[in-house]
């Protein structure tokens, strides 16, 4: 008589995947293609900022970190530029930042920030000759600054929006998601799973997680009942915050 195993109670080891932020590994579609060219564009910017906006998972930080390179190997700056949460600037931190720092991405751009510190970043930055690229879900015309001299100088600030994928894209998504986890799924996969996920960058990034996770725990590889799990826990995930 053959052994039952109880698979579910196995335990998943969370190894880290570490996934490729590179230009090159950056997928370029009719959403973000305004976006990249920003990128590209950079040190002939029209003005001393910019900013990159749209929704949670689309690609924001990894564009970042593009230009973060850039302007290193441009500069032969030995490191990379600091990414700065805009809620972290403080009046007793700004002009340190300037110092220490000529390029900068601020990231989670919003209007519950120090509005003054902000204010006061800025004008140092664009009258030093700083370079300033800015990450946000909204546009900064659309962040209420209660702060007037603020608002008028974000108004200004040339803003590109990543919108949602289509399908495309998404499937390239999925492939370059599934890679970083050392993943190589077969096209009838990703034919499955873009006919039952929510169409966005991440709902994406949080269904390959999740397979992931799945996979490992029931020791099997990748098939279509794992991404029917992987699917259902997301669903059911989504459903119980709506009553938290």
């Amino acid at each position: 008589m053959s052994k039952t195993t109880n698979v579910n109670s196995q335990l998943t080891l969370d190894f880290p995947h570490r996934p490729s932020l590179s230009r090159e590994d950056y997928l370029v579609a009719s959403c973000n293609r305004e976006a990249v060219a920003l990128i590209d564009n950079w040190p002939d910017w029209p003005y001393f900022a910019a900013c990159i906006y749209g929704p949670e998972g689309c690609g924001k930080t990894h564009l970042a970190n593009v230009f973060a390179n850039k302007v290193s190997n441009l500069t032969n700056f030995p490191y990379k530029i600091p990414f700065v949460k805009a809620r972290q600037i403080q009046t007793q931190n700004f002009r340190d930042l300037f110092a220490r720092h000529n390029c900068l991405v601020i990231e989670e751009l919003d209007d519950a920030i120090d509005q003054e510190a902000l204010f006061h970043l800025y004008n140092l930055y664009r009258d030093e000759g700083g370079n300033i690229l800015f990450t946000s879900s909204l546009a900064p015309a659309r962040l209420n600054f209660s702060l007037p001299d603020l608002r008028s100088r974000m108004n200004i600030v040339p803003a590109v929006e990543i919108q949602e994928p289509d399908d495309d894209l998404l499937a390239a998504l999925l492939v370059k998601l599934f890679n970083d986890r050392q993943i190589i799924p077969t096209p009838e996969l990703i034919n499955y799973i873009l006919h039952n996920m929510q169409r966005s960058f991440s709902y994406a990034r949080k269904l390959v997680a999740e397979i992931d996770a799945v996979s490992l725990s029931r020791k099997r590889a990748v098939s279509v009942p794992i991404i029917k799990e992987a699917i259902q826990t997301l669903n059911d995930t989504s459903q119980g915050d709506l009553f938290d």
